[in-house]
């Protein structure tokens, strides 16, 4: 595996692993390399110098690429949180009984979003209602 520093045409940088440089070039060819900001499929390898690090460095480089992992799976989770509250109705409490009557259409067919138990969630698996548990953020904790 290989990671390669990437930017897209909006100029947002992130890292991407591949089996080796080839694999990077046919994937990017076929509009697969996306870039996890804002969704572009113009992506290309972005600038990057040899990196030989010693012992400490390699230590304050760990954490910066950590601490750039985070920062970019924190914004996914914002801009997955607002895509959900443009395109879903919030029901909140009455989750698992909104989402049973659309499955048994007793009400609209629509996306929804809100909360439930854990053992609720397991019983409209079980009842075959397609439900997933989101990571959710309030828009405050973002900055």
């Amino acid at each position: 595996m290989i990671s390669f520093n990437l930017i897209c045409d909006n100029d947002h940088e992130f890292e991407g692993w591949f089996q080796n440089s080839a694999s990077f070039d046919a994937q990017s060819a076929k509009k697969r390399v996306e870039c996890p900001v804002c969704g572009s499929r113009k992506v290309q390898k972005a600038l990057s110098a040899p990196n030989i690090a010693t012992s400490r460095s390699k230590a304050a480089a760990s954490k910066e690429k950590a601490g750039k992992v985070a920062a970019a799976q924190k914004q996914m989770v914002a801009m997955m949180r607002d895509h959900v509250k443009e395109n879903c109705d919030y029901v909140g409490a009455a989750f698992a009984e909104e989402a049973r009557k659309i499955h048994y259409g007793e009400s609209e067919e629509r996306g929804i979003y809100g909360e439930s138990s854990v053992e609720e969630a397991k019983e409209l698996v079980e009842e075959g209602i397609d439900v997933a548990p989101i990571p959710w953020m309030e828009e405050s904790s973002e900055h």
